[in-house]
């Protein structure tokens, strides 16, 4: 096993990192304090293909692997972390069309979403169904060649800034025989299907008739994107925008969900070492009693200990990205373990770099506490810390499971 990066992954990861110093990095801070989703820079980042990265070729992504697509995303998020996780739904979204939406909807959704001239937003989540996904009750019911959606979804990522929707809906079965008109037929009524199994995938125009914003949410962090609720209200969209056929959704839905998990816990890798990095400059710079911190040998294991975690988790988020390339029987399990190790092993970076820096820390002058509180949230999203412990759990007690 080759822990090392190849030549092209070296050079994506130099790409990565040249576009984060130059065009993340500088305006990180005001992105944040302003609230700005810069999108001429996400433009620039889909001219450089980091828009598509896991986007099969055919459609004209990158077609690089859930590994490659995971080291440049380190580097982006050194630069800034919450335009950086934007990037990855995004990515997401861009994927699913391309992978499973009919031929007539790839070609006039995939060319716009690979270059950032269109932006996509993932809803999933709603008031009533965060963890419980397949608890979602936005409805689809078809009406001869459309679907009408009703429902709503909260916490969704650019909602109100970008243009096109990938939404998980309840498909609604209507048991009226129309054709024969019996009577038999006509006393039955509209069914939903439950569970899991109900669930359809959809694309949808941001700007579609009947689709409503709620206010832009005040946060904690992830300020450089918006965050608000959607409401559709007989939103009308043609048949040929379901993603591969009814029920399906789901399983396309915990499908991006496992590469999501890879992809917020390298976001917390990238951020965390990035506060590694200037809590290591700042411990050479800053004298206290005379000397400077990094004389300090109770700092010194503090360092060490931080630098030892970021790197097994570096490594566990690898090998499961690893393990979701090949398919692996076990890739969910091991995208849960990442992301559970990942995101708390970042935060707690983030948070003894902030107390390295001391009063420093605290001051908007100086970017860790943008770090910290841009890294809370990946404890939250793409599934709990809870819940990933509950999949991980499950799995182990299984029968026949072989995890390790």
């Amino acid at each position: 096993m080759d822990f090392e990066l190849n030549e092209d992954q070296r050079a994506f990861a130099e790409t990565a990192r040249q576009f984060a110093l130059e065009r993340l990095s500088p305006m990180a801070a005001e992105w944040d304090e302003k609230h700005i989703f810069p999108k001429d820079v996400l433009k620039e980042a889909g001219d450089l293909g980091f828009l598509s990265l896991y986007t099969p070729e055919e459609q004209g992504g990158l077609a690089l692997s859930r590994l490659d697509s995971s080291i440049i995303f380190e580097q982006l998020a050194m630069g800034c972390t919450s335009t950086t996780a934007f990037m990855t739904i995004h990515n997401m979204v861009t994927w699913m069309i391309a992978s499973f939406a009919t031929d007539e909807a790839k070609a006039e959704y995939c060319p716009q979403l690979i270059t950032g001239d269109w932006l996509g937003s993932y809803c999933l989540t709603e008031p009533n169904a965060g963890s419980d996904a397949a608890a979602l009750t936005t409805s689809a019911k078809k009406v001869k060649d459309q679907y009408i959606l009703n429902g709503a979804k909260t916490f969704i990522s650019g909602a109100g800034e970008t243009d096109v929707l990938v939404v998980m809906a309840r498909t609604v079965n209507d048991d009226q025989d129309n054709k024969n008109g019996n009577e038999q037929g006509s006393n039955k009524k509209t069914e939903h299907k439950s569970g899991a199994k109900g669930i359809s995938a959809f694309i949808v125009p941001a700007d579609a008739a009947g689709i409503t914003y709620g206010r832009k949410e005040p946060k904690m962090g992830w300020n450089s994107q918006p965050t608000r609720s959607i409401t559709f209200d007989n939103v009308a969209i043609p048949a040929r925008n379901l993603l591969g056929q009814e029920g399906e959704g789901f399983t396309f839905a915990m499908k991006g969900l496992d590469g999501g998990r890879i992809n917020i816990a390298t976001c917390s890798v990238g951020t965390a070492q990035q506060a590694l990095n200037q809590a290591t400059q700042y411990m050479n710079e800053r004298k206290q009693f005379g000397k400077n911190l990094a004389q300090f040998q109770g700092l010194q294991f503090k360092l060490a200990d931080m630098a030892t975690e970021l790197v097994a988790a570096r490594q566990l988020v690898r090998y499961a990205a690893s393990k979701l390339d090949r398919q692996d029987p076990e890739a969910t399990a091991y995208c849960a373990m990442a992301k559970r190790f990942a995101t708390d092993t970042g935060f707690t970076v983030c948070d003894q770099a902030l107390q390295l820096y001391g009063g420093y820390g605290y001051i908007k002058e100086y970017p860790l506490e943008r770090y910290f509180r841009d890294v809370r949230v990946h404890q939250i999203l793409e599934g709990t810390n809870e819940i990933m412990r509950l999949i991980i759990a499950r799995r182990l007690l299984a029968e026949g499971t072989e995890i390790l």
